[in-house]
Parts: C-alpha cells; sequence; structure tokens
C-alpha cells in the first residue's frame, strides 16, 4: 500500500474536524484532538492549514458543500418542483440520520459568526453566508425558480434541524 497524499491527508483532516467540531464547537476543540482522531502530529495539521480558524472553515465548507450536492443529486432528473422538493427532503433527511455530524457542523459554524464578527473577524461569517447562498441556489433552481416555495422548504428544514439538533423527532413540530 501506497503512501496517503497531502491532498488525501487533507481530506482526513477536514472529515475529522468537521466531527470535532461538530461536537464541541470552534472554543471546545483544540488542534491536538484533531490531530489525535487523524493520527498525525499538530506540526503536520500546520503544514496543512495556517491554523485551526482555516481548519474550522475548512470543516464548514465540507459540510455545506456535501449538504448542497445531497439536494443537488436528489433533485437531478425529477419531473417537477413536487418531486424535486420531496427528493431533497429525503435525501436530506438521511443525510442528517446517518451524518449527523454534517448538519452540527453548519450549526456551530451559524453560531461561531456572531461571536468571530464582534471581535471584528468576518471569515467565518464570510464562509457561512457563501455556503449558505450555495445550497439556497441549488435548491432554489430544483424547484422552479420560485422564491415562496424555497422559502418554505428552508423555513420547514430549519425547523427539522431544531428538532434534529435537540434531539426531538421531526413531527413534535407539527
Amino acid at each position: 500500500m501506497g503512501r496517503i497524499s497531502a491532498q488525501e491527508r487533507r481530506g482526513s483532516v477536514i472529515r475529522a474536524a468537521v466531527a470535532e467540531f461538530a461536537i464541541t464547537g470552534y472554543h471546545g476543540t483544540t488542534t491536538a484532538m484533531i490531530a489525535r482522531r487523524v493520527g498525525v502530529t499538530q506540526p503536520y495539521l500546520f503544514r496543512l492549514f495556517p491554523d485551526k480558524k482555516a481548519i474550522f472553515v475548512a470543516a464548514l465548507e465540507r459540510s455545506m458543500e456535501d449538504t448542497r450536492l445531497a439536494f443537488e443529486r436528489a433533485a437531478d432528473g425529477a419531473e417537477d418542483d413536487e418531486r424535486a422538493l420531496l427528493a431533497m427532503t429525503s435525501a436530506y433527511a438521511r443525510l442528517i440520520s446517518t451524518r449527523p455530524e454534517t448538519l452540527l457542523m453548519q450549526m456551530q459554524g451559524y453560531v461561531t459568526v456572531a461571536a468571530a464578527e464582534a471581535r471584528g473577524d468576518d471569515l467565518i461569517g464570510e464562509a457561512v453566508r457563501a455556503g449558505w447562498m450555495r445550497i439556497r441556489g441549488t435548491v432554489h433552481q430544483s424547484l422552479g425558480a420560485d422564491a415562496d416555495k424555497t422559502a418554505s422548504f428552508f423555513a420547514c428544514g430549519m425547523l427539522g434541524n431544531t428538532l434534529a439538533a435537540i434531539g426531538l423527532p421531526p413531527g413534535a413540530g407539527r
């Protein structure tokens, strides 16, 4: 078996970071925790990323892109807006039930933005906003560029996210 490339190792670090940050947040996660999960040293982490914030942003971008791709794949080939809506809803439910760290990482990103921007640091906020706009664009196009359907999809989705994050079943919001 050959050596793992820096790009593959970088991907491993990002996956480990998603898992760690999703559980303990930006301030509760150390680079030592991430390095330990991947099986590398902290100095090696810093050969791949300039600092902890860059690792957090990469983890956040990965979780948001995974969500966007789930929507895109689900809606691809749907015969109409209604089928696209159902397919995206089902795909997202599968994603957050099989990989809950994807949702939790995004939630950590949302709550970290305000604190970071209060300190004059807008890098995390820029990543969150850009990722959200890419997700929104995918959903919007999949729903026939209908603003009301898009808003409804995200309103119901955020309710579902909140219920999932606090450990309640999806039907608890009805």
